[in-house]
C-alpha cells in the first residue's frame, strides 16, 4: 500500500516497446493525485524531527490550509461537473467520478498520518516543554469551576442553540465553520423519553484554543473551546438531559462564479459573489470517528453528501487553526531568525534609479530585502521628475501595505498613477476591493483586470523626464507585491531600464487599461496572446538543437506543470535527447524516466522552510543560452487564461547568476528534495556518503547573511 507522498495515478505505464502515442493516458499522472502528493510533502515537514517542534507544528497547520482550500476549489469543480453531467476525462483517462473516489480513497490513508503526527509526536513533545492541550477531563476542579465562569461570561451570551424537528428545519451551516452535533432526552409523562436533535455552533469570534490561566509558572496550558462547550451544554438545553456531543465540520464550494459579459460593474458583482460564497454547494463533511451512524446518516442527507464525502476525524478538526499554537513566542522551538540583506549596490545609496541605470539589478528573496522594491516605488512617488507610476496588483499585504501607501502618495503628488486591482485574486478579492477603494478616492487610474481573464503578471514601470528624454525603468517580479510573504516565498525581483523592455512594458499597460489589440511583444512573453506560442517555441527549438549535435538543454523552476500540451512537448524534447531538469513544488503531470518517452528529465519538489515560488526558465540554446523569470506556471489558466508576463534576463552576468549559481544550488540540494518516479511516487533523494549535504534553502541563507 502507498502512503504519504507516495502517490500514484491508477494506471499502468505502457511497457517500453510499445508504440509512443504522447496523448497516451498512461503517461499522465492524475492532477488531483499529484497535488496530494504534494500536501503529504508537507506533512512530511511535519514528520521531519529535523525541523524545530514549533515549525514542524506550523506544517500541520498549511496541511489543513491546504486541504481546504483543495475541497473548496478542486474537489467543488469535480463534484460541478458531476452535477452538470460532464463526462470529460482527464488528461490521465479518468471521469470526474472515478478522480473523486481516488482522492477519497488516498486522502484517507494522509489523514491518519496527520492524526498520528500531531497527537503521538508533536503535542507530546511539545508538553515536554511547557506548551500543553489539555482535554476537559483533565482539568483539575479549580480550573474546571474557572471554565465555567469563563464560559457564563464569554461563551454562554454568544451561543445560539438551533433545534432540528418537524418545526424546525435543519439549519444553514456556514463554510468551514465548526459545530457540535447534540443529542438529548426529555422524559415525558404523556410520551415517555423523547429524543431531541440539536446543532450548536462554535463561535468563530472566540479563541479556538483557551489559555488556562492557573497554568504553572513558565507553563502555556490551553483547553479547546469546542470541549468547554460540550461539557457545558446543559446550561443551553435546562429540563432536557444531554446525552452526547460529536463535533462536525463542513466545506462548501467557495469558487466564484461570475458573468463577467453580463456584469455592468465588476467590483459589485464580485462584492454579491463574496456574500453568496459562504453559501456555496457543500463538498465535504468531516466528523468525529466516535459520532454515531444515525446522526452522521442525518448529517449527510441533510447536506446532500454522500459518504465518501465524509470523513473521519479521531482527536482534532481543523488543524488551520493550529497556527495559534505554532505562533507562540519561543524561539528555541523555531527556525532561527534571520535579517535579509541588501545588495550591495544599494548600500548607502539613496537614488535607486541611479542604480539601475548602472545596470540591471537581479534580487533574490527573502536572502534578500524586499525593501528595494518599496523604495524603487516610494521614490518614484515623492520624485518631482517622475511622471507616472504603473503597477499590477494581484495579491497585497493588508490594511499597511507599504506599495499601496507609495501609489497613494503618488496620486496624491500629482502623478499619473494606473493600477491594475485584480479583483479576482482568489481568497484576497475583499481586501483588493478596499485598496481599489482607497486609490480611487484619491484620484489614481484604477483598473479591476480584464474581462475573463485575472492578470496574475508582476511589473511595475516608473516614467521619468530625465535631462537626455524620457526614461523608463521596470520591476518584473515572480511574486506578489506584497511585503509580508515576501519574508517567507522564495522570488526573484528584476530592475531595468532598458529601452526595448521599456516599450513592450508600456504596451502591456496600455493593453490591460485601455483597448490595445497588441499580440506582439519584443521581448517580453506575455499571456494570453504569446506566452505558449513562445514556450512552444524555446521547447521546440532545443529539440531541434538536440537532433543537430548541438548544446542543448532545458533548466525550469515552477510551482506546478498540469498543461497536458507542453508536457507533450517536453516529451518531444526528451526523445531527441534533451536533458531537462525541472525543479517544481507542487502538481506535476508529466512521469519522468519512462522509456522511451522521457528518460532525459527528471523532476524533483523541494519543500522546506520558504515556499519555494519563484518561475525561472533556462535554454541552452546551443551555447547561446537564455534565461527567463517571470509570474506563470506550465499550467493551462496561466498560458491560455491569465494575463502573465515572462522576462529574458539579458544582462550576461544576471544569466550566469540564475543559471549556474541559483538553480545550481536546488540542482545540487539531496536533503530537502524529493524525486518524482516514473509511477508517480516521490522518494527523498539520496545523500552521497562522505559528501556534504546540501540544503538550497539554507545555502542561501548562510551566502546571503554573510555578505
Amino acid at each position: 500500500m502507498l502512503t504519504g507522498s507516495q502517490v500514484a495515478s491508477e494506471v499502468r505505464l505502457p511497457a517500453a516497446e510499445a508504440p509512443r502515442d504522447l496523448a497516451d493516458p498512461a503517461l499522465y499522472i492524475n492532477r488531483e493525485l499529484s497535488w496530494l502528493a504534494f500536501n503529504d510533502r508537507v506533512l512530511e515537514e511535519a514528520l521531519d524531527e529535523r525541523n524545530p517542534l514549533l515549525e514542524r507544528l506550523k506544517f500541520v497547520a498549511i496541511y489543513g490550509t491546504n486541504l481546504d482550500e483543495f475541497f473548496m476549489i478542486r474537489i467543488a469543480g469535480l463534484m460541478q461537473q458531476m452535477a452538470a453531467e460532464v463526462h470529460r476525462r482527464s488528461e490521465d483517462g479518468l471521469l470526474p467520478e472515478e478522480q473523486l473516489a481516488l482522492v477519497s480513497a488516498r486522502l484517507r490513508q494522509s489523514l491518519a498520518r496527520v492524526d498520528a503526527c500531531l497527537h503521538d509526536e508533536l503535542l507530546p513533545a511539545l508538553a515536554a516543554h511547557g506548551i500543553r492541550v489539555l482535554r476537559y477531563e483533565e482539568l483539575d476542579s479549580v480550573t474546571r469551576r474557572a471554565m465555567r465562569r469563563w464560559f457564563d461570561e464569554r461563551v454562554f451570551p454568544v451561543l445560539t442553540p438551533l433545534a432540528i424537528d418537524k418545526g424546525h428545519p435543519f439549519p444553514y451551516i456556514s463554510n468551514l465553520s465548526l459545530s457540535l452535533a447534540v443529542e438529548l432526552e426529555e422524559t415525558s409523562a404523556s410520551e415517555g423519553d423523547l429524543t431531541h436533535f440539536a446543532r450548536v455552533k462554535v463561535p468563530p469570534s472566540l479563541p479556538r484554543f483557551v489559555p488556562i490561566e492557573a497554568a504553572p509558572e513558565g507553563q502555556r496550558w490551553f483547553v479547546m473551546l469546542e470541549d468547554i462547550i460540550a461539557h457545558n451544554l446543559e446550561s443551553l438545553f435546562p429540563g432536557l438531559r444531554v446525552i452526547a456531543a460529536h463535533a462536525f465540520r463542513v466545506t462548501r464550494d467557495a469558487d466564484l462564479d461570475l458573468q463577467e459579459d453580463e456584469a455592468d460593474d465588476l467590483l459589485r458583482a464580485i462584492e454579491s459573489e463574496l456574500r453568496r460564497r459562504r453559501f456555496g454547494e457543500p463538498v465535504r463533511l468531516e466528523v468525529e470517528a466516535a459520532m454515531p451512524p444515525h446522526i452522521r446518516a442525518k448529517l449527510l442527507e441533510a447536506l446532500e453528501l454522500d459518504e465518501r464525502d465524509c470523513y473521519d476525524v479521531v482527536r482534532t478538526m481543523g488543524t488551520n487553526d493550529l497556527w495559534t499554537l505554532a505562533n507562540i513566542d519561543e524561539p528555541a522551538l523555531h527556525d532561527p531568525p534571520f535579517t535579509p540583506s541588501i545588495p550591495k549596490r544599494l548600500i548607502g545609496q539613496p537614488d535607486i534609479f541611479a542604480v539601475i541605470r548602472e545596470g540591471d539589478m537581479l534580487l533574490h528573496h527573502p536572502y534578500e530585502s524586499f525593501d528595494p522594491v518599496v523604495q524603487f516605488v516610494r521614490q518614484a512617488a515623492n520624485d518631482p521628475d517622475v511622471l507616472a507610476i504603473k503597477q499590477t496588483l494581484y495579491r497585497t499585504s493588508g490594511g499597511s501595505s507599504p506599495v499601496v501607501a507609495a501609489l497613494l502618495e503618488a496620486s496624491e503628488n500629482g502623478k499619473q498613477v494606473a493600477a491594475l486591482i485584480e479583483l479576482k485574486a482568489r481568497f484576497d478579492e475583499e481586501n483588493n476591493i478596499h485598496w481599489a477603494r482607497t486609490l480611487e478616492r484619491v484620484g489614481a487610474h484604477v483598473v479591476y483586470g480584464v474581462a475573463g481573464l485575472k492578470t496574475h503578471a508582476k511589473v511595475t514601470l516608473v516614467v521619468r523626464n530625465e535631462p537626455d528624454g524620457i526614461r523608463r525603468y521596470m520591476h518584473f517580479g515572480t511574486g506578489n507585491y506584497n511585503d509580508r510573504t515576501a519574508r517567507v516565498y522564495t522570488d526573484l525581483s528584476l530592475f531595468t531600464c532598458r529601452a526595448d523592455l521599456g516599450v513592450d512594458a508600456t504596451q502591456l499597460f496600455n493593453a490591460l487599461t485601455g483597448f490595445s489589440k497588441a499580440d506582439t511583444y519584443e521581448q517580453l512573453l506575455v499571456a494570453p496572446v504569446g506566452l505558449r506560442r513562445g514556450f512552444e517555441e524555446l521547447i521546440e527549438r532545443e529539440t531541434e538543437h538536440a537532433l543537430a549535435g548541438r548544446p542543448s538543454g532545458i533548466v525550469a523552476k515552477l510551482n506546478a506543470i498540469s498543461d497536458a500540451a507542453t508536457t507533450q512537448l517536453l516529451y518531444r524534447a526528451s526523445q531527441a535527447g534533451v536533458p531537462i531538469e525541472l525543479i517544481v513544488r507542487g502538481m506535476c503531470v508529466l512521469r519522468p524516466g519512462v522509456p522511451g518517452v522521457s528518460e532525459t528529465i527528471r523532476v524533483r519538489s523541494i519543500v522546506g522552510r520558504f515556499l519555494e515560488h519563484s518561475r525561472v526558465f533556462v535554454f541552452a540554446n546551443g551555447g547561446e543560452r537564455e534565461v527567463y523569470i517571470g509570474s506563470a506556471d506550465w499550467m493551462g489558466r496561466n498560458l491560455d487564461r491569465r494575463v502573465e508576463t515572462v522576462v529574458p534576463v539579458l544582462d550576461p552576468a544576471l544569466r550566469d547568476l540564475i543559471a549556474d549559481d541559483i538553480l545550481a544550488v536546488y540542482l545540487a540540494d539531496d536533503v530537502k528534495t524529493r524525486m518524482l518516479q516514473p509511477d508517480g511516487t516521490y522518494v527523498r533523494r539520496a545523500h552521497l556518503p562522505g559528501e556534504p549535504a546540501v540544503a538550497a534553502q539554507q545555502v542561501f541563507l548562510e551566502r546571503y547573511q554573510a555578505v
